[in-house]
């Protein structure tokens, strides 16, 4: 792929997820909390890979997700993450570029195997996870490349990199570069419990780092530590230039300054599985801004693109996007 300008680019954790379909009493069973992400070491991912029916294998990885979104949306788009050159590393740096984004990720000589996340889908489409983040957890500031920063329009970061050092350096680095170009930069909250466990942190960066940020209800609720959306709504107006917030079959609030969008969710024919659903959201209302849509298309676009992944199995599209909003669009 050429070295021309992008839309985004997107820095995150490299996963290939590993898809099947579970009961209750299986969550149960292996403690699992409906709807969250839980790290796992290598031995437990390897128990919990025996323990599950059968499943499907793709690359994967919220961010990764988002860029592949913005390629099918016709946006150009470009991912950092780390892989080991295993079979693994392969599959997800074969279907990145076989997608159309251009990935920049380092195939690991030594070290951890490739990430993969078991993601476990109830009858209700809700999807839990359990990670194992193997090579992805050495991603580090040396891996950031500027000059696929510095040309794209917004860089798009993941919170789950905050939970390591090495992680928050290449965040930081990747950060920085895009403002001294005068870059946008956008940030995902990634999950509550990451929230959790860096509240004070993620704040301070929303306020001086972030223009853009995604989060869920859940999410922006914990980070402002109140018990309403609606008070987690305020809270955050004037923090940063953007922020669009999901709320599952509720629609999405997107909210700049003093204004606030409040935009319904797109109806699919059924909910099939919500893995991605966030993901895409964001690949909507990022693909949007970059091509200077106002909020509230941008905000549409993303439903139009998580409608579109919840419908059927697995986190990234089935159907051309771009043929989608054409179509609803018009």
């Amino acid at each position: 792929m050429g070295q021309g300008a992008l839309d985004v680019v997107g820095v995150g954790n490299a996963i290939v997820d590993i898809l099947a379909h579970v009961d209750e009493a299986f969550l149960v069973k292996h403690d699992l909390v409906k709807g969250t992400m839980k790290l796992i070491d290598a031995d437990e991912a390897e128990r919990m890979y025996m323990a599950s029916p059968p499943a499907i294998e793709a690359s994967g990885g919220s961010v990764a997700n988002t860029m592949v979104g913005i390629a099918s949306l016709g946006g150009a788009s470009a991912y950092i993450g780390k892989v080991r050159d295993d079979q693994l590393g392969d599959v997800f740096a074969h279907d990145m570029r076989a997608i159309g984004v251009e990935f920049k990720g380092e195939h690991a000589a030594a070290g951890p195997p490739t990430a993969r996340s078991l993601v476990f889908v109830t009858p209700d489409a809700q999807r839990t996870m359990s990670t194992y983040l193997g090579a992805c957890a050495d991603l580090g500031p040396d891996d950031i490349a500027a000059d696929v920063i510095t040309r794209a329009k917004i860089t798009y970061l993941e919170g789950y990199l905050w939970d390591r050092p090495e992680g928050q350096a290449a965040l930081r680095k990747a950060a920085t570069l895009a403002r001294e170009a005068g870059r946008k930069v956008a940030f995902s909250l990634s999950d509550p419990f990451c929230v959790e466990r860096h509240r004070c942190e993620f704040r301070a960066l929303v306020e001086s780092e972030v223009d853009i940020l995604f989060a869920n209800e859940r999410e922006i609720m914990s980070l402002y530590e109140v018990p309403h959306f609606d008070d987690a709504l305020q809270r955050i107006q004037g923090q940063c230039e953007v922020a669009a917030l999901t709320r599952s079959e509720n629609g999405s609030v997107i909210v700049a300054g003093d204004r606030v969008h409040v935009i319904d969710a797109s109806r699919p024919g059924e909910v099939v599985d919500t893995t991605g659903a966030g993901d895409l959201y964001a690949a909507g209302v990022l693909f949007g801004l970059s091509c200077g849509h106002d909020l509230a298309t941008c905000a549409r676009l993303g439903a139009i693109a998580a409608a579109e992944v919840i419908s059927h199995f697995g986190a990234r599209p089935e159907a051309s996007l771009a043929t989608l909003i054409r179509q609803e669009l018009d």
